[in-house]
């Protein structure tokens, strides 16, 4: 069993990880899409539209990527993990089901409007189904962040005769005060990625001398929204997840931070590596009692390392949720540094003829996405050894009926298709990028006529 379950593990961890590639810029695209369709609105140039349509073009590819690898990641809830959907299938079948029918078909019903129905639907019906995908993608990414926030922090279910939960409040589920905070970073997190994206493009664009209108447009909007994002990550989004880590998950907490003994003061580690046979982490460079202070408002706060807990409760793997949470807090330290540095070349106007910034743009276009993966790797190793917090082992929720063999032979099933999948979506990315936004025809125009693009 404990083999099936090492494997189970791991197929679930490479699919998610792999789908999540493409909702996080579907969701960020979103937002700055709605942007642009609000500039073309307002100002009546249609440079921002051309600009919107381009970017659309993106989202549909990612959208599509989106949909492929999500449906099989929910087919594991019952081929892979039957026993956890059987206990849990009465709580999280809800959201789960929800965001298939509400939110999914609502984004995919306006993204072909969005994509096709301009001329039909006007300039106002146009941008009305800009904000419908934009509704539609970001109430999906709540249902699905409600149903692992459930996970994380179980709220209004009953428990039945059998074992099984059932849902006492369907509004306790979807207002649970873990997923709002959850949410919001998620959604953060999302949008830094939608900016990076269209900054690198844009700063592309630049560098090698074409489309340089839109380029100048995607650095500017990426970089006025990004900067926002970034902060807005450290604060209040990613204060309020870490207190609520510190109130519900303490050994979570203890983890992430590498603090193996309590301590009053104690101190953030900045670098370290964890050391599990002596319980210390070595070769720390700290800042005192910042962790005290961050955590609970007073410097001399005692914060409960993981030698209050017994060990049966640690996370399965103390190194990589440390290593995972600071990847993620270090790069998202660096992404306040390059957006807040490129905003302020923005207002100087120095950003769009400074090379340096610009590559720096173009080539920290990956980070986002570590950065995510990193986060994202954190909550849910950190959760363990709970696949629902406090209420059921991981190690009982797999399907007792499925052999680690029969695991394995799907896992590299999946990645060899993965594998093509990617292929296919580069090759389309590249073809997208390599036309670049439409441009304006050169038939003659009366001197009055026409918007000029910026």
């Amino acid at each position: 069993m404990s083999e099936a379950l090492t494997v189970d593990r791991l197929h679930f961890a490479f699919t998610v990880t792999y789908h999540y590639l493409f909702p996080q810029l579907t969701m960020g695209l979103a937002l700055l899409i709605l942007i642009l369709k609000t500039l073309a609105l307002r100002t009546g140039n249609e440079h921002y539209n051309r600009a919107a349509r381009f970017w659309a073009k993106v989202f549909a590819i990612n959208f599509a990527m989106g949909v492929v690898t999500g449906i099989p990641m929910e087919f594991q809830f019952g081929t892979n993990w039957a026993a956890f959907s059987k206990v849990a299938g009465g709580v999280i079948g809800q959201t789960l089901a929800m965001e298939g029918v509400f939110s999914f078909f609502l984004e995919s019903s306006f993204l072909g409007l969005l994509l096709f129905g301009e001329k039909r639907l006007g300039r106002k019906g146009h941008w009305f189904s800009a904000l419908m995908v934009f509704l539609g993608s970001w109430l999906s990414g709540y249902l699905i962040v409600a149903t692992n926030a459930w996970m994380q922090h179980p709220v209004a279910y009953a428990i039945g005769p059998n074992g099984e939960l059932s849902l006492t409040s369907f509004w306790g589920l979807l207002l649970n005060h873990w997923a709002l905070w959850q949410y919001a970073h998620t959604m953060c997190g999302a949008v830094i990625t939608g900016t990076f994206a269209m900054a690198a493009l844009g700063a592309f664009y630049l560098l090698v001398g074409r489309h340089d209108d839109y380029g100048r447009t995607f650095v500017r909007v990426g970089v006025i929204v990004g900067v926002f994002a970034t902060i807005m990550q450290l604060f209040p989004t990613g204060d309020g997840q870490g207190q609520m880590l510190a109130q519900n998950q303490p050994v979570t907490l203890a983890a992430m931070e590498g603090l193996f003994h309590t301590q009053a003061g104690a101190p953030i580690a900045l670098i370290g590596q964890p050391d599990m046979r002596k319980k210390r982490l070595d070769n720390p460079l700290e800042v005192p009692r910042a962790l005290s202070f961050l955590t609970y408002r007073r410097w001399e706060s005692t914060v409960k390392g993981l030698d209050a807990f017994p060990q049966k409760l640690w996370p399965d793997n103390v190194p990589i949720v440390y290593f995972s949470y600071h990847i993620m807090v270090g790069l998202g330290t660096i992404f306040i540094l390059i957006m807040g540095l490129a905003a302020w070349m923005l207002w100087r106007g120095t950003l769009f003829t400074f090379r340096p910034m610009l590559w720096a743009l173009m080539l920290s276009l990956p980070f986002p996405y570590i950065a995510n993966t990193a986060g994202w790797m954190t909550a849910e190793t950190g959760r363990q050894p709970w696949i629902i917090y406090g209420l059921m082992r991981t190690a009982a929720g797999v399907s007792p009926q499925v052999s680690s063999g029969n695991v394995w032979f799907t896992l590299l099933g999946f990645m060899g298709i993965y594998t093509l999948l990617s292929i296919l979506f580069l090759l389309l990315i590249y073809r997208v990028v390599e036309r670049g936004p439409e441009t304006l025809k050169t038939t003659p125009q009366p001197a009055h006529g026409g918007d000029a693009a910026r």
